[in-house]
């Protein structure tokens, strides 16, 4: 079913297939309003537990768990699978177009949440917050230097991707006096003062560099042993958007060297990432577990956001960030 279609005959249904938030209210009240019920199943990352979940689902709103084929192929009265947040890989999309059934997502909640995680972990690396820490509750105290540290001002910032969190992350930046601004993005709009510029380039010149761009399999480790080995040996690299646009062995490897000053990292490939992993280990890493996105605020304006365009489509609209276009 898709744009323009009548309201199936039957009770709309609302199926959220992962659990993890304090309430519900506003998708049960916004769904109520338009005649749908809602339920939450957790299917707790198993694909075909998501297919028994989805199969009365009218529209599926999903967090981290896998939404394949089989399930859409199972959705008998299939409307929308909304996602979450931003993120749509774990979606099939190309069978949902298939099916006329509407892939969307939230890109535009917690700009400011993942902006200042960004920064957070940027400054975190820059003062060496973890080494110094770790120093004071040992009960060691020095002045003296436990590692280099470089001001920010008069270096050069580097944005991979130049959406709404990335414009957010160069406003909270411009304080710090960076002289030159270097972004890539082919999509964007550059204002005055950011000059465009390939990945390599960025790679090369820039001594903080933040990752903002969407996983796809053309951007799977943007960030590989070739594009480190380019980077000067004083840069920082922060990820808050997608964990698989870096090799994490070879960023590991570099750090571990000293041929990369740190790192900042809330996102994994592979979340949680494996404990025994070295490069949990490192003093020039700081790492936090996808949290970027997160304040009370945003949650809720997450929540409500996927719930309106659930809504939207239950009417018999498209949602407003409809992403497999047929």
């Amino acid at each position: 079913m898709g744009q323009g279609d009548a309201m199936p005959a039957h009770a709309p249904l609302v199926v959220a297939i992962d659990d993890g938030y304090a309430a519900y209210d506003q998708e049960e009240r916004l769904l109520a309003e338009v005649g749908a019920g809602f339920a939450v199943r957790p299917v707790r990352g198993d694909p075909a537990a998501a297919v028994a979940a989805v199969r009365d689902a009218d529209v599926v709103l999903v967090r981290e768990s896998p939404v394949p084929r089989p399930a859409i192929e199972a959705m008998v009265h299939g409307r929308a699978v909304i996602r979450y947040g931003i993120g749509v890989d774990n979606i099939d999309q190309q069978a949902a177009r298939e099916r006329r059934i509407y892939v969307a997502n939230v890109p535009d909640y917690g700009t400011d949440e993942v902006a200042t995680q960004t920064v957070a972990l940027a400054l975190a690396v820059v003062r060496r917050l973890r080494l110094h820490d770790r120093e004071v509750r040992a009960g060691r105290w020095s002045t003296g230097v436990l590692a280099p540290m470089y001001r920010l001002r008069g270096r050069t910032l580097g944005l991979i991707g130049y959406g709404r969190i990335a414009r957010m992350t160069h406003r909270m930046l411009e304080g710090f006096g960076f002289a030159r601004v270097l972004a890539h993005d082919p999509t964007a709009d550059l204002p005055p003062g950011v000059e465009a510029a390939d990945i390599d380039r960025i790679c090369r010149e820039a001594d903080l560099i933040s990752l903002h761009a969407p996983m796809s399999a053309e951007t799977r480790h943007l960030i590989d042993a070739r594009r480190i080995a380019l980077m000067r040996s004083t840069a920082i690299l922060v990820n808050t958007a997608r964990g698989g646009l870096v090799d994490l062995e070879a960023l590991h490897a570099a750090l571990a060297s000293g041929r990369l000053l740190g790192a900042g990292l809330d996102v994994f490939e592979r979340e949680p990432p494996d404990p025994a992993h070295p490069i949990l280990g490192l003093d020039n890493v700081v790492l936090t577990n996808h949290i970027g996105w997160y304040s009370e605020e945003s949650m809720r304006d997450l929540q409500r956001k996927a719930a309106e365009e659930a809504a939207r489509v239950l009417q018999g609209h498209p949602p407003i960030h409809w992403l497999n276009r047929w």
